[in-house]
């Protein structure tokens, strides 16, 4: 019997949200064969994202509503039945032998449990995360890039692998974050209870950071306010010391630097901001993260 090729080893799992134009760039990156989830969030896109999901083969889930992207990788990753799932954000494209590097690694380290590749820029910058507003100062990474697979303290969403069987056990990404700080969450869950994590710089993938949704003043505003809320649940749930502190200095030193009046988007950007961390600290979202994966 001939063994699996590393590609059909993997599912992938990417997020739609008014994404078109740099989906269609993510799914020609990929082999032929590939097994694809597109998981559709926005309200305008669903018959064209089912074309595109028909042409390549891939599986749509399309929802009625935008549930936040981790509920919707989450949605995605339950009709997965492959070993490993790589949630892949529809602005990247991998290169060729960067899912080999990925499945290779995991193989050769059969006790570390989710992965990023080595993330590149639309210039070749390459870069990797080395640290997070989760951890203490003292955890995070030094700059150097490593050349060898290399452990690290927390991943990045945008190219996130990992084993399935681990990813089930944590319960997947919380669904109670909207968006923005799931990725840190689930790293540190996963590195907790499961195992370690890894940069592999042989696998390289480009990210057009920022460019998986249309840039607008309305899109900069839904983004930061969520990323507020989530900044404020995250830092409780994981016991930062000042972190909602910290959230709320922030939000308000954005809100009134001169920087933030110069254009309608980073205005947007810089007050919605404000508003989520201040809507999270009158708020809370409960912490107990106890739920049933979607069916």
């Amino acid at each position: 019997m001939t063994a699996p090729k590393a590609h059909e080893r993997v599912t992938i799992v990417t997020v739609s949200y008014n994404s078109l134009t740099m989906l269609s760039g993510m799914l020609n990156s990929l082999d032929a064969g590939q097994p694809v989830v597109i998981v559709e969030n926005g309200p305008n896109d669903h018959a064209e994202v089912a074309a595109l999901a028909a042409q390549c083969g891939a599986r749509p889930i399309i929802n009625d509503q935008n549930e936040g992207f981790g509920p919707a990788c989450n949605r995605g990753a339950a009709v997965a039945t492959t070993e490993f799932l790589l949630f892949l954000n529809p602005d990247t494209r991998l290169d060729g032998g960067a899912l080999s590097a990925l499945v290779a690694a995991a193989d050769t380290f059969p006790h570390t449990v989710a992965f990023n590749p080595m993330l590149t820029d639309e210039r070749g910058k390459s870069g990797f995360k080395r640290r997070s507003v989760l951890l203490p100062k003292s955890a995070w990474m030094k700059r150097e890039e490593p050349s060898e697979p290399t452990v690290v303290p927390v991943l990045s969403g945008a190219a996130f692998f990992v084993r399935r069987a681990d990813f089930e056990a944590v319960g997947g990404f919380d669904p109670r974050i909207f968006l923005y700080h799931e990725d840190d969450d689930l790293a540190l869950r996963l590195r907790a209870e499961r195992g370690g994590l890894m940069v592999v710089p042989a696998a390289k993938v480009m990210h057009a950071a920022g460019q998986s949704t249309k840039r607008s003043p309305a899109i900069a505003a839904l983004k930061a306010f969520h990323m507020g809320r989530s900044r404020v649940y995250t830092v409780r749930k994981h016991g930062v010391a000042y972190g909602r502190t910290r959230a709320l200095t922030q939000g308000m030193l954005a809100a009134i630097a001169p920087d933030a009046w110069l254009s309608s988007r980073r205005r947007a950007k810089s007050w919605s901001f404000l508003k989520g961390v201040l809507a999270e600290l009158r708020s809370p979202t409960p912490l107990d993260t106890a739920y049933e994966r979607p069916k």
